[in-house]
């Protein structure tokens, strides 16, 4: 004969434990409208905790909003989070559907790794707007970059305002303009 299992009991009257002991500070079940300040105060201060550690489980690169991929990210995950905090949806559950979206965005960046064609349909790719010196006015167009924009960069960025001393200048993925010089003779 063997003795009865209680771990799932024991689990059950821990989670009911820690659920009446954050319910009541978190405002768990409690209508928006009715939420305190020291109610919503430590719903962003949890949610903001959850949120770094969420970014320290996806990747640092997503913050620097390099592509659209990533800047997706952050909005998506500013709206859902601002649910949580403002009582508009399930406290946990918006947590925790934040987690999934972050592990997604992980999943698809490490897919975008091993696979370029996947890669440039979610993050774009780099289009060539400078050759030799010259400015491809069409592909300036489809990126709506003025002449205006290419010059200001290339003060900011290739410390020139010379187009003749540009060998390629391309739109980048992340839309930053990038430039390779010629080489000096």
């Amino acid at each position: 004969m063997h003795a009865p299992d209680f771990l799932p009991a024991i689990k059950f009257l821990d989670m009911n434990a820690f659920y009446d002991f954050v319910g009541p500070l978190l405002g768990l079940g409690v209508e928006p409208k009715d939420l305190t300040f020291v109610q919503i105060s430590l719903r962003g201060i949890t949610v903001f905790l959850a949120t770094l550690i969420m970014i320290r489980c996806g990747h640092k690169r997503s913050l620097a909003r390099k592509t659209a991929f990533d800047a997706v990210l952050i909005v998506i995950l500013a709206s859902v989070l601002s649910r949580a905090v403002n009582g508009t949806a399930a406290f946990f559950a918006t947590l925790g559907g934040s987690f999934v979206i972050v592990l997604v965005h992980r999943l698809l960046a490490f897919i975008a790794y091993y696979s370029h064609g996947f890669g440039v349909l979610i993050k774009g790719s780099p289009d060539l707007i400078i050759e030799d010196g010259n400015l491809i006015l069409g592909a300036m167009r489809r990126n709506h970059i003025s002449k205006h924009d290419v010059e200001e960069d290339l003060r900011l960025t290739a410390e020139t305002e010379e187009l003749k001393n540009i060998r390629a200048g391309y739109v980048e993925r992340s839309g930053d303009i990038s430039f390779i010089k010629r080489d000096s003779d």
